[in-house]
């Protein structure tokens, strides 16, 4: 993706592709363009309440926001209308490899396209890039999976 083909993205919204521009590269073109930008760390997530959960905890969303696709929508719709001019949001290491995300990693992205839609309607831009992961590794017999918190008890 050229830089000429970022920026029109970035003042009209949609998809990055975020094979094509590194995360830091992506995260500064849109600062440039005005976007409040976001990372949302997908590495740890293995199920859609666990990507959801990286989305609140990247945003900021309160305590009670709800576990579906449809509050997802809605906090990133009001999210999107609060800034001057819009917002970015890049899922970094979306494992959408695994089975358990195959599926949702698809109900995501069609939830950020109306997003994309939301944005066009009321004057703002929604942007956002999936980087995919592939699968998880499989588990180690004997060791303990990492806690979704990336705390180590013991």
């Amino acid at each position: 993706m050229s830089l000429v083909q970022s920026s029109k993205l970035f003042s009209q919204g949609g998809m990055l592709d975020a094979q094509a521009i590194p995360e830091a590269d992506a995260l500064a073109a849109a600062t440039e363009a005005g976007l409040t930008a976001f990372v949302v760390d997908c590495d740890r997530a293995r199920s859609r309440s666990a990507v959801l959960r990286a989305v609140v905890k990247a945003i900021d969303y309160p305590e009670f926001f709800g576990g579906n696709l449809d509050a997802l929508y809605d906090c990133l719709c009001d999210t999107v209308g609060d800034q001057k001019t819009g917002l970015f949001l890049w899922f970094r290491h979306l494992h959408s490899g695994d089975p358990a995300l195959a599926e949702d990693t698809q109900a995501i992205r069609g939830v950020c396209e109306d997003v994309v839609e939301y944005g066009q309607n009321n004057e703002r831009v929604f942007v956002y890039a999936i980087q995919h992961a592939g699968a998880h590794p499989d588990p180690e017999p004997g060791v303990d999976p990492t806690p979704y918190s990336g705390r180590e008890d013991g």
